[in-house]
């Protein structure tokens, strides 16, 4: 049988490779970003009482309404503009399929849609089967700041996108106020412009800092789709339970895509999170509880070689490890999942063109047992540090 493949340059992701890998050699998975902790059982107790109740048909295409009710007064307390949960609010499988059923509405053929690399897998993808054209620009280390001038420089009238993550997966960098200005210009030079916000980790922000979420600023807001996600918020990344939030006439379109893709999230869960989503405490206390979690991945990195680069937000920190191994960043992880025991992403999988600068990255979404006991296995089982592959 001779297929074309609409996406000839996707293979498996690099997230199930190195968990794959991981498994096989009973490796500490720091690679993947999915906790090894449980869901708060006050949300588990919740969850199960809905599916005792009954609660198990279909819900509504755009989700339940008092989750999408209880997301829109989690947008006004946490931002200050409150979304019309009627038209404004759409329950999607996940923040990717948010990302995915935003970009494949609003994009088509001719269209350019501009992203930043280390970029998270699903964009591209994305982009490609809409039929528009990916237009990567460069965050560079140490610190990965948007690059506004040269993004002025790349927007054209074929721009019909920008895709933002903000805080940034994988590199932990948060936007400021003034890159937020600086996009709130860019639209303004651009009207057929959009945005799409990508955050998932809004709740992940530390050491003081504002998440500046677009819904912060009115002029971005009115033309955004943001993707959020329950799953990275609550630790529950197996529920699959995100949503979208926009205008109603980006809404309209979206969910031309979401009803013929998911048509319906999961029920019992949704009632669960508009339920617990009634105490803001279950966020608002996330900031203090990964920042320790940071702190204690740092200790466990110390000794061990490894560079690591600041993590300002996400539960992701990078590491350079030159001083380590000359090997490339995949042969690398490869090599210390099956030597030392702990897993980690190369960083170059992030990049559509394989830009390797011998960067990985650690999940710290873990107990801290874990994280401590990656630290040992990476000074080589209790003692020195790790020797130079």
């Amino acid at each position: 049988m001779q297929l074309t493949s609409k996406l000839p340059a996707v293979g498996t992701t690099i997230f199930t490779e190195m968990s794959q890998l991981a498994a096989e050699h009973g490796a500490i998975n720091l690679s993947q970003g999915f906790p090894d902790f449980p869901v708060d059982e006050r949300l588990r107790d919740l969850f199960a009482h809905y599916v005792r109740a009954g609660h198990n048909q279909y819900a509504p295409m755009a989700g339940l309404p008092g989750l999408r009710v209880a997301i829109a007064d989690k947008a006004a307390r946490c931002y200050g503009y409150r979304p019309d949960p009627v038209a404004g609010v759409t329950i999607t499988s996940g923040a990717t399929e948010a990302i995915f059923s935003a970009i494949t509405a609003l994009t088509g053929a001719g269209d350019e849609v501009v992203y930043f690399e280390p970029a998270y897998d699903c964009y591209v993808p994305a982009v490609r089967l809409s039929g528009a054209t990916p237009v990567p620009i460069r965050l560079r280390a140490p610190d990965y700041r948007m690059p506004w001038a040269e993004v002025a420089d790349r927007v054209t009238d074929r721009t019909r996108l920008i895709i933002i993550n903000n805080p940034h997966n994988p590199t932990g960098t948060v936007l400021a106020a003034t890159d937020l200005d600086a996009l709130t210009a860019l639209l303004d030079r651009h009207p057929r412009l959009l945005v799409v916000a990508d955050e998932v980790y809004q709740h992940l922000v530390y050491d003081g800092r504002r998440h500046e979420s677009v819904l912060r600023y009115p002029a971005i807001a009115a033309r955004a789709v943001v993707a959020g996600s329950f799953g990275k918020t609550f630790h529950a990344t197996g529920w699959r339970v995100g949503y979208a939030v926009a205008p109603a006439p980006l809404t309209a379109e979206l969910r031309k895509v979401h009803q013929f893709n998911t048509f319906s999230v999961i029920r019992p869960v949704q009632h669960a999170l508009a339920d617990y989503l009634a105490d803001p405490t279950v966020y608002e206390g996330l900031p203090d509880f990964f920042a320790r979690k940071r702190q204690t991945l740092t200790a466990a990195l110390a000794g061990t070689g490894f560079e690591p680069l600041p993590s300002a937000g996400t539960y992701f920190m990078l590491a350079r490890y030159g001083a380590l191994s000359d090997r490339d960043d995949r042969g690398f992880a490869h090599w210390l999942t099956r030597e030392r025991g702990v897993a980690v992403i190369p960083v170059s999988a992030f990049y559509t063109d394989g830009t390797d600068e011998g960067v990985v990255r650690f999940c710290f979404a873990k107990q801290e047992a874990t994280l401590r006991a990656a630290g040992q296995r990476l000074r080589n089982g209790g003692g020195g540090t790790v020797t130079k592959s």
